[in-house]
């Protein structure tokens, strides 16, 4: 191994003999170089060397490279001040991107599975405008990975942009969709190449056309240059614009057609392709494409009038972006707007489900939300307006029976944003009564925060009777909603009676009775209460709420480490001589119920090691090691 590394340091000699005659490195740091370069040698010579020694390695010569260069630079100028001599390229000038190159074939040869790494070796060749070796590294990602359409990507675009070769590109692109034909980037880039060799061919056609003689002359200009390779150019009326009866441009049309049947045949159910189709030939603006723009959306409409997403695409189409339309005017955007609404009202009339529904409240939520868009009122379209249609969706889903938990939340959300608290109030209740979403923790949490507001904007009406009210909310909602997904309701309710004993005490027996009877995690709502408990009445009352939480079936081992940190801490301050014998005590709860947990048995051994004797901690690790080979054993 040594051998080797040796002779591959001896080839470089030549080339740092030639950087030190530049003068663009001093001895020292040439040395520097090659111990440098002798450590990253060894490594790669190791058995089975790592991707980060050849990272590394590459790494250190990109940078060495890129010094290099900004010297070569410097001492340029500085020449150039006194002499306009250049000066001959030599081995140095070629050396180090060699040896990258190299080095990037070996990584990808050793761990071809690795595009990210393919992919850094492929722009360093273009960056180095290496185009033989680019060629060959493309070759060898293909070959290794045939179905990545980044790749077939990269190189059509390599050899579209770098070489001006459209038929390569082209080879490139059919290949890569008979390899990957299910690969929306793939098509969706091969219809921007075109696009784009399309726009490059019309340039030039319309530069040639204004090029050519009018008049008299035009006639014998066409005759003379009959035979040349460029397509028969138009009169100078004819070129300002593509038309569809131009036979150049119903050849590009033809192609443009192609690519979308045949990505439409191997993708018949992805929007999202058309979408993209549509949205690139948008974008380009070249020529005549409303024929091909209206076969798509016909078919578009045919395939995918029963899919919401289609139709909220195309209502928003409409508009664009409603950022847009605050730089229009009021009836300008007005107008948009209603053209909008009017696709979602079809869409809502020939398709009334929930989610559909959900995206049309979106969109006035969109348009209201939107700061700046400040509509004259005699434009139909003042903001009272606006909510009012937002609230107009939502009753349309509810008297439809497509009223989801989701459209249910959010339409009450809306009556509280534009100030009917009455209105989301008698909605609240209306819901959480119903059997439809009786069981929802979210719309019961929205119900109590409704009634808390409705409460805090008139100080007159909180008294015993609110407070009885909340707290027959929170009851119902235990009955029907299980605690995991009631919990902020739980500790919504926390917060309204934390500064009543009477009312907090029969919270925690709600909590105590309905984390007891659900299957669910109440971790959350029982460390709330401890921790009110604690900072309010002390460790005292703290540690009877918590005994009573810990002492119902199955305890979660969540709630044991809280109890147990709770009472670490106190015993480490010092403050309370039984917070010790409580820990042990909880710690022996703890495995008792969860006696497979290592982590557990790790840390009850670990506060033994700390606090209690080596006797203490040394029962603690025989007992873990019993417990948990016995549990290995009789697996």
């Amino acid at each position: 191994m040594g051998d080797v590394v040796q002779v591959r340091l001896e080839r470089m000699a030549e080339e740092v003999e030639d950087l030190e005659r530049r003068g663009l490195f001093s001895r020292a740091e040439l040395d520097s170089i090659v111990r440098r370069r002798r450590d990253f040698e060894f490594r790669l010579k190791r058995p089975s060397p790592l991707k980060s020694d050849f990272l590394a390695y590459i790494h250190y010569e990109r940078s060495l490279e890129a010094l290099r260069l900004l010297r070569k630079r410097t001492d340029n100028t500085k020449r150039k001040t006194k002499s306009k001599s250049k000066r001959i390229k030599s081995i140095s000038d070629w050396a180090g991107v060699s040896r990258i190159l190299t080095l990037y074939k070996s990584a990808s040869s050793r761990f071809k599975g690795d595009l990210s790494l393919w992919f850094s070796y492929l722009e360093f060749c273009r960056q180095v405008n290496h185009a033989a070796r680019m060629k060959k590294a493309l070759a060898e990602a293909i070959r290794f990975h045939p179905k990545v359409p980044g790749l077939w990507i990269y190189a059509a675009a390599w050899e579209f942009d770098h070489n001006l070769n459209v038929d390569a590109a082209r080879a490139l692109m059919q290949s890569g969709l008979r390899s990957c034909p299910k690969s929306q980037d793939l098509w969706l880039e091969y219809l921007r190449m075109e696009l784009t060799f399309l726009a490059k061919l019309c340039a030039r056609k319309l530069t040639l056309g204004h090029n050519m003689p009018t008049g008299a002359g035009t006639d014998k200009w066409k005759e003379e240059n009959a035979g040349d390779s460029f397509m028969a150019l138009s009169t100078d009326a004819e070129t300002t614009s593509t038309s569809s009866e131009d036979p150049f441009w119903k050849k590009g049309l033809l192609m443009l057609r192609i690519i979308y049947r045949g990505a439409v045949d191997a993708m018949p159910d992805s929007l999202h392709l058309r979408k993209g189709f549509l949205e690139i030939l948008s974008a380009a603006n070249l020529g005549d494409t409303d024929q091909l723009n209206n076969e798509i959306m016909a078919d578009l409409r045919r395939h995918f009038s029963k899919d919401e997403a289609f139709w909220d695409w195309l209502a928003r189409l409409q508009i664009g972006d409603v950022k847009d339309l605050k730089a229009l005017t009021s009836d300008e955007a007005a107008s948009k707007i209603k053209k909008a609404a009017e696709v979602y009202e079809e869409a809502v009339e020939n398709m009334p489900t929930g989610r559909m529904f959900s995206f049309y409240a979106k969109f006035w939520t969109d348009v209201l939300c939107e700061p700046g868009l400040n509509m004259l009122p005699e434009s139909g379209c003042n903001e009272f307006n606006f909510a009012s249609s937002l609230v107009k969706v939502y009753q349309q889903a509810e008297s439809g029976g497509c009223l989801t938990e989701r459209l249910a939340c959010d339409y009450v959300r809306c009556h509280v944003e534009i100030g009917n608290l009455k209105e989301a109030r008698e909605l609240a209740e209306r819901l959480c009564s119903g059997s439809h979403f009786s069981g929802s923790g979210e719309l019961w949490v929205l119900r109590a925060s409704v009634e808390l507001k409705w409460v805090t904007c008139e100080p007159s009406l909180f008294g015993k009777e609110t407070l009885e009210s909340l707290l027959c909310i929170v009851k119902r909602a235990a009955e029907k909603v299980p605690v995991s997904e009631a919990e902020d309701l739980w500790l919504l309710a926390l917060k309204i009676f934390l500064n009543d004993k009477g009312y907090f005490e029969k919270l925690f027996k709600m909590a105590v009775f309905a984390i007891a009877k659900s299957s669910g995690d109440g971790t959350a709502i029982a460390r709330a209460i401890i921790s009110s408990t604690l900072q309010k009445d002390g460790i005292r009352h703290a540690r009877d709420m918590y005994k009573r939480f810990v002492s119902l079936p199955r305890p979660s081992l969540e709630l044991f480490k809280f109890c147990i940190e709770l009472e670490f801490n106190l015993a480490s301050f010092g403050n309370d001589c039984s917070s010790l014998a409580n820990v042990r005590k909880l710690y022996e709860s703890a495995v008792g119920f969860y006696p497979q947990d290592k982590e557990l048995w790790r840390q009850y051994y670990i506060m033994e090691t700390k606090v209690g004797t080596s006797g203490t901690a040394n029962a603690v690790y025989w007992r873990a090691r019993k417990t948990l080979e016995a549990d290995l054993n009789s697996r």
